[in-house]
């Protein structure tokens, strides 16, 4: 097994196919961004630490048997080309970026990803199938996060967003609109930040 890690004590194993992947990945978008802005130089220099390892601290929370999810937001395929990779899921990465799509389109193509589908779009121009499980990094605040994902998943899905310093301040301000089931979970990159795991949502009232 493969340790992704930034601490000793937070680490992540992968498979050595896994690793593979991940890193023909990164390969892939070190050399894009030279060109296209996907990530900042600061954070390329720290990519397996940071980037890497912010996104595949999700796969334990990912709900038992979840087979597909969509992405809000992909960008550079944090997390979701990532969790792609790692979990083997059927994904649908929303990014309205053309440019940033278009890399992400390519990245899928290079390593085979054939249940990848990437869609250049705005995520308010989507009309997908009903999906069990939906994620988001660093997009919107958790309001907005909530009625996209809303409007995407099927009956008893899930929500999984990882959030920053504001994190229950912005569950405060959700929770005036949208009625929930909150499971939180620390970051593994951040002591300061929380993932939110999140089902049962529905309109509050």
């Amino acid at each position: 097994m493969f340790h992704v890690k930034r601490h000793a004590e937070a680490a992540l194993a992968v498979s050595r196919e896994t690793e593979t992947a991940l890193r023909a990945f990164v390969d892939l978008l070190l050399q894009w961004n030279r060109r296209v802005n996907l990530i900042s130089a600061r954070s390329a220099e720290d990519i397996w630490g940071g980037h890497l390892l912010d996104a595949l601290q999700l796969v334990p929370l990912l709900p038992a048997g979840t087979t597909s999810f969509v992405d809000l937001g992909s960008g550079a395929g944090f997390p979701g080309l990532v969790l792609a990779v790692a979990a083997g899921c059927e994904a649908h990465l929303i990014e309205a970026d053309k440019r940033k799509a278009a890399f992400l389109t390519h990245v899928a193509a290079r390593l085979g990803m054939t249940k990848v589908t990437i869609h250049a779009a705005r995520i308010e121009e989507m009309d997908l199938s009903r999906t069990p499980l939906v994620t988001a990094r660093a997009l919107a605040p958790l309001p907005t996060l909530l009625h996209y994902a809303y409007r995407l998943l099927a009956p008893h899905g899930t929500a999984l967003f990882p959030k920053g310093r504001r994190a229950e301040e912005q569950l405060t301000a959700a929770s005036r609109d949208w009625m929930m089931r909150v499971e939180r979970f620390p970051s593994r990159t951040d002591p300061a930040s929380t993932i939110f795991r999140i089902s049962e949502i529905r309109p509050a009232g």
